[in-house]
């Protein structure tokens, strides 16, 4: 009973160990969910004028020659970029976003290429013999606009080049702490949204020095600004995502704390009442 008793002690110090871990943890991702929360919120407003005011141009036919609008008339290749994380510890999000990359690239007939961002989807497909064009990995909690326009130079070159004829973002798009979903994009060619319906009491835009020279500025950063508003909606998600399960491992570890305690008081119980028979015994005997 008595190696019982110290087989339950050092459980108990073990999870007691694991729950202080995952505590701090938890409170880590809740400062850097907060911090990628404010910037999720301030990236939306600038892409959605930025994708209005190039649908405004689009919709005058400035942008029918654009490499980067014009269809291509034959989309023989597709490339799937997957956007997941480098570490784990985050729940079933890395996962999800799997799962969705694997189902859509599986339903896709076309000749495909795959972008991993993330180690996470790397060594998912690299395991399955699927090996990335390109890959990025290990570039930080809080990605800059500034790496994020190096990463979409190299994936608009495969496009310009032809190596590729349309490319596709698979993401986790955050919605709140507790709240986010895997989703499927085009990234190129650019597909801006339709132009809204123009108040003609409103004065016509005036573009200097043309509408085809302010397009040529505003697509290429739309492009960057697009596929930076996936990056940090995939990065709040895993904020969020690992606070959730920091915040589940935290409860459970008390619940089996708890457990284990009842379990230690029994085994000290009986080894009790095991010593208290014993000497009665013991007294009975000698009275005999």
């Amino acid at each position: 009973m008595p190696e019982n008793k110290k087989a339950v002690q050092r459980r108990i110090r073990a999870v007691k160990n694991i729950q202080q871990i995952t505590k701090a943890q938890k409170m880590i991702s809740v400062v850097k969910l907060r911090r990628a929360q404010q910037k999720v919120l301030a990236t939306r407003p600038y892409s959605r004028e930025l994708a209005k005011t190039i649908a405004r141009l689009v919709a005058r036919g400035a942008g029918a020659q654009h490499p980067l609008i014009a269809p291509r008339q034959d989309r023989a290749t597709v490339a799937y970029v997957v956007v997941t994380a480098d570490r784990g510890m985050a729940g079933p999000f890395n996962m999800n976003v799997i799962r969705k990359a694997a189902a859509v690239m599986q339903a896709d007939p076309r000749p495909q290429k795959l972008i991993a961002i993330g180690r996470k989807g790397r060594d998912y497909f690299l395991r399955r013999g699927i090996k990335p064009v390109l890959e990025f990995t290990g570039f930080g909690e809080e990605p800059s606009f500034a790496l994020t326009r190096q990463m979409v130079a190299q994936i608009v070159d495969l496009y310009l080049k032809g190596e590729v004829d349309e490319v596709r973002l698979i993401y986790t798009e955050f919605a709140s702490a507790v709240s986010y979903r895997p989703v499927e994009v085009q990234l190129l060619p650019v597909q801006p949204p339709e132009a809204e319906a123009q108040d003609h009491s409103i004065l016509e835009h005036i573009y200097v020095p043309s509408a085809e020279d302010v397009l040529n500025v505003l697509v290429p950063r739309f492009v960057d600004v697009s596929f930076y508003q996936a990056l940090l909606e995939s990065k709040a998600s895993e904020h969020g995502a690992r606070m959730t399960a920091m915040s589940n491992a935290v409860d459970k570890a008390g619940e089996m704390i708890q457990k284990l305690t009842l379990a230690y008081n029994r085994a000290r119980q009986a080894a009790i009442t095991k010593e208290i028979s014993e000497i009665v015994g013991g007294a009975e005997a000698l009275k005999g």
